[in-house]
């Protein structure tokens, strides 16, 4: 089998990321007027950005309209070519259109110009040409020129490509904070990922309720509570007065600490062994509450009562697991 230099390939791919690197730089060194400007355009946007590009410009602009969706900006990518065969009738006179393309000559997006100047929609072009067809005819133009490619050959779109991304980014984070998008809602967008549920699962979507709640009251023995904890497996029973409000809770670490006394202490009533103002939580809290609960005070499991501390459910840690919010 062919081995190759470790360390030519090394140098090579160091290239690369300095490249880059400087790609990055120079666009950043042209940050300015017209930055500020594409913002404000976006922000005083009563439609959608409208994001073009074809070839590896529209990989980029696909993840660029994604981005700006999932960060408080309504955003959607449309493909040049399918845009002169009807998805044009997609763009409004109130959108805003951010064209990408490297050289600024891109034909596809160049045959749909007029189209969109003439419904009235702002255009803000994205090129590497200050002096291109696109970049002339745009309301806004950002420069993205990179002084190389890291392709040696300076064919494949490589630094371009990261510094259409970044720029890309930049609106996009740029947008988030002047719109004060939160963590809240950018879980709203994204229900299915782990942030999602980290911060819209309540604890009523995971803890045990009615029979399910290992649950003793002050009367019961010792023993009767350890029936309760290994029926129940939540590794703790709830201690509560007669009107079900909780007065204490007994746990896996209790039981260590007093199994040695068990044939003693088996017929003892449990809330005088039970750990008195137990650390609980409201029932109207977030799930990621409890866990942020459960690690300040080392703890694996939580009782969760209503205003009025009356037991209304119970969760441990392999709840919140299941539930991937931890």
């Amino acid at each position: 089998m062919t081995t190759y230099d470790s360390k030519q390939i090394l140098q090579q791919a160091q290239s690369v990321f300095a490249i880059e690197l400087a790609g990055i730089k120079a666009i950043e060194a042209n940050l300015g007027a017209d930055f500020v400007a594409a913002v404000n355009a976006i922000m005083t946007c009563r439609g959608h950005v409208v994001v073009i590009g074809m070839g590896k410009s529209g990989h980029i602009g696909n993840k660029i309209s994604a981005t700006l969706a999932s960060t408080g900006t309504p955003a959607f990518f449309v493909h040049p070519g399918e845009a002169s065969h009807g998805d044009l009738g997609m763009i409004t006179a109130g959108d805003v259109v951010l064209a990408i393309s490297n050289s600024g000559e891109t034909e596809e997006v160049l045959t749909i110009l007029p189209v969109i100047k003439r419904m009235g929609a702002k255009l803000i072009s994205m090129t590497g040409n200050v002096n291109s067809s696109l970049a002339k005819n745009a309301d806004i133009h950002l420069e993205i020129s990179v002084p190389e490619e890291a392709c040696p050959l300076g064919l494949a779109p490589t630094a371009s490509t990261t510094a259409t991304l970044v720029m890309g980014d930049a609106l996009a984070v740029t947008l988030l904070e002047l719109r004060g998008f939160t963590k809240e809602d950018f879980a709203r967008s994204h229900p299915a990922g782990s942030l999602g549920k980290k911060l819209l699962l309540g604890i009523k979507d995971v803890m045990r309720t009615g029979a399910d709640m290992p649950t003793v009251t002050q009367q019961a023995t010792f023993s009767e509570a350890l029936v309760e904890m290994n029926l129940k497996g939540l590794g703790m029973t709830a201690v509560v007065d007669d009107k079900g409000a909780v007065i204490g809770v007994f746990t896996d670490g209790d039981l260590r600490r007093t199994i040695n006394q068990f044939d003693r202490d088996k017929e003892r009533p449990i809330a005088e062994l039970a750990t008195k103002n137990p650390v609980m939580i409201r029932a109207n809290k977030m799930a990621v509450e409890a866990a942020q609960i459960m690690e300040q005070h080392k703890i694996h499991a939580l009782l969760v009562v209503d205003a009025s501390d009356q037991l209304v459910g119970a969760l441990n840690i392999h709840d919140l697991l299941r539930a991937g919010v931890v």
